[in-house]
């Protein structure tokens, strides 16, 4: 069967620019870097049509400014997620860089990720069935996992040997 031509798309304008943006931020929680940078995929995916050179950053502080982005809505949201999910503090502040949050909407949440380190340890151990939650003796071996996917997980070492070497308080957490 012969292939069709491929479909040439046409180079965005401001218009559909602004459309393709306004899609972005309605479909996905975002930040300002994210759809910033989605912005500049699709310009070089089809180009630009317009007179000089696209309005990226000014549309990205238009959206911002009517509240379609908010950089700290979407970083309190992913903290708590990952907060919930048991990771601790370096791993949430990789996670927060990858997504392009400032460094001061970043550094509102130390504190309350702080604040809740031992209990994030707490259910990762958990959800992995490791430390207290494992239900058996660790052989060295086993134990140096153990320490292994907490450290990766974001816990410091003095919290995750604590969390390690406890026991499980079922109410608690």
């Amino acid at each position: 069967m012969p292939r069709s031509a491929p479909k040439t798309s046409t180079p965005y304008d401001a218009a559909a620019l602004e459309r393709a943006a306004l899609d972005y931020a309605a479909r996905y929680a975002t930040t300002r870097a994210k759809l910033a940078a989605y912005l500049r995929r699709k310009l070089r995916e089809r180009g630009w049509a317009g007179d000089g050179a696209a309005p990226v950053e000014a549309l990205v502080q238009r959206f911002s400014e009517r509240g379609y982005v908010d950089d700290r809505a979407f970083a309190g949201a992913r903290a708590d997620s990952l907060l919930r999910r048991g990771y601790g503090a370096r791993r949430i502040d990789a996670a927060l860089r990858a997504a392009g949050i400032a460094e001061d909407v970043a550094g509102e949440l130390r504190d309350r990720i702080g604040d809740e380190a031992e209990e994030a340890a707490m259910r990762y151990a958990r959800r992995k069935r490791i430390g207290p939650f494992a239900g058996r003796t660790p052989d060295p071996a086993e134990k140096r996992r153990w320490i292994a996917a907490m450290a990766r997980a974001g816990h410091p070492m003095d919290l995750l040997l604590r969390v390690l070497s406890g026991e499980p308080d079922e109410e608690e957490y």
